[in-house]
């Protein structure tokens, strides 16, 4: 299945904006970090087709991934 993975800021270092990859069926949020190499304390917030969901959530053909950084401020 195809899947559409879009990282933000520090994310993107080293890495891409925007890309769309081949995963199996059953591929969950994690399983996308891990291949990424980006740790789950690196993936603050996740949303999945424009709606925040859990590292356990299942990936469907199709899917559009957001991954971002923790934020700072001050």
């Amino acid at each position: 299945m195809q899947i559409t993975i879009k990282l933000f800021a520090t994310l993107r270092n080293n890495r891409f904006d925007s890309s769309k990859m081949e995963y199996s069926a059953g591929t969950t949020v994690l399983d996308v970090l891990n291949n990424l190499s980006i740790s789950e304390k690196e993936a603050a917030i996740i949303f999945v087709n424009g709606r925040h969901v859990e590292r356990d959530h299942v990936m469907l053909d199709g899917d559009s991934v957001s991954i971002f950084p923790p934020i700072g401020g001050g």
